[in-house]
């Protein structure tokens, strides 16, 4: 499976005061350490395992200083929220076809579980939060423009659900390790795939067959 991963710097803000301890943060990183030690906690524990106290431990910074950048345990998992959506938008851009999107999403979830298990908890987030909102607007549109060039599709937005519904719930599967024997061994972007192609080969048999009883009932002349 493809490395865990979400320590990318997505910018550092200055922080005031250098932690003490093990592995002192200088200025400037200290929100980022936070953010790191965060993504470990969530990808081991859960999110219900975050302590900003625990948090200054593992950074090496003081007691105060998570507080000092995300004001409460609530702020920080938005925070997280939020870079998660931008490293989404990100993965997906630049993919016109939607199953390769697909495999997109699946791969962004498998690379930052931490990221993923907290990013669809509304009860974890600040949900006016600017940040996310602009996050989750830009991945929402990269979602959107997989589904634009699609054919013969009555609703976009319920082809953009169903197709969502997909490469989260295999995603969601993959990472709780439920699709471990389905697999059996291959890879799961392969795999994933597969499956999108079943459902893209089902719907377009489903046509044919409509557009040949049109054709058939019409009258030339």
């Amino acid at each position: 499976m493809a490395k865990r991963s979400g320590h990318e710097s997505t910018g550092t803000d200055s922080g005031t005061g250098a932690g003490t301890g093990r592995g002192a943060y200088h200025h400037g990183d200290l929100r980022r350490a936070v953010l790191a030690a965060a993504l470990d906690v969530i990808a081991a524990e859960g999110p219900g395992a975050l302590s900003l106290r625990d948090l200054a431990r593992r950074a090496g910074v003081s007691h105060a200083a998570p507080a000092h950048h995300f004001k409460d345990r609530t702020g920080l998992l938005t925070a997280v929220a939020a870079e998660g959506y931008d490293l989404l938008a990100g993965a997906l851009a630049g993919t016109p076809e939607l199953r390769e999107r697909g495999v997109r999403y699946v791969r962004f979830a498998v690379e930052h579980p931490a990221h993923f298990q907290v990013m669809f908890r509304p009860e974890l987030l600040r949900a006016d939060d600017p940040a996310l909102l602009g996050a989750k607007e830009r991945a929402s549109a990269e979602l959107r423009a997989g589904v634009a060039g699609l054919a013969d599709v009555p609703d976009a937005r319920e082809a953009g659900i169903a197709a969502w519904s997909l490469a989260h719930g295999f995603a969601t599967l993959l990472l709780t390790r439920n699709v471990t024997d389905a697999l059996g061994g291959r890879d799961p972007e392969e795999y994933f795939r597969s499956l999108a192609g079943l459902l893209f080969a089902e719907r377009h048999s489903r046509q044919q067959p409509e557009r040949e009883e049109e054709g058939h009932g019409r009258v030339d002349g």
